[in-house]
């Protein structure tokens, strides 16, 4: 009998980090690990999007202040990109 890696703990970060990310490749802001580009299907990333607002709306009053901030500052992030791709806009730098 082998031992079988044990996969790594996910909380409530790492679970919204991932969603996150699914929409990024979808915006084509980054590429699948089994794609050789990245590609845009809007449609998938504003799903991803929209399943991340209906769960900042379902948690309201049951994160941490940090996870709140997390997930919100994301959504925001990942908004502006979905607009920005949906009227063919290249994004700026990022304001520092």
């Amino acid at each position: 009998m082998t031992d079988a890696p044990h996969p790594a703990h996910v909380d409530f970060g790492t679970f919204v980090l991932s969603l996150g990310s699914s929409a990024l490749v979808h915006l084509g802001e980054i590429h699948h690990p089994e794609a050789t580009e990245a590609k845009e299907n809007l449609a998938m990333a504003r799903q991803v999007i929209d399943l991340l607002a209906m769960l900042e709306e379902k948690t309201t009053g049951n994160l941490t202040d940090e996870e709140s901030r997390f997930l919100r500052d994301l959504l925001a992030d990942l908004r502006l990109k979905f607009v920005e791709k949906s009227r063919g806009a290249t994004p700026g730098p990022a304001a520092g």
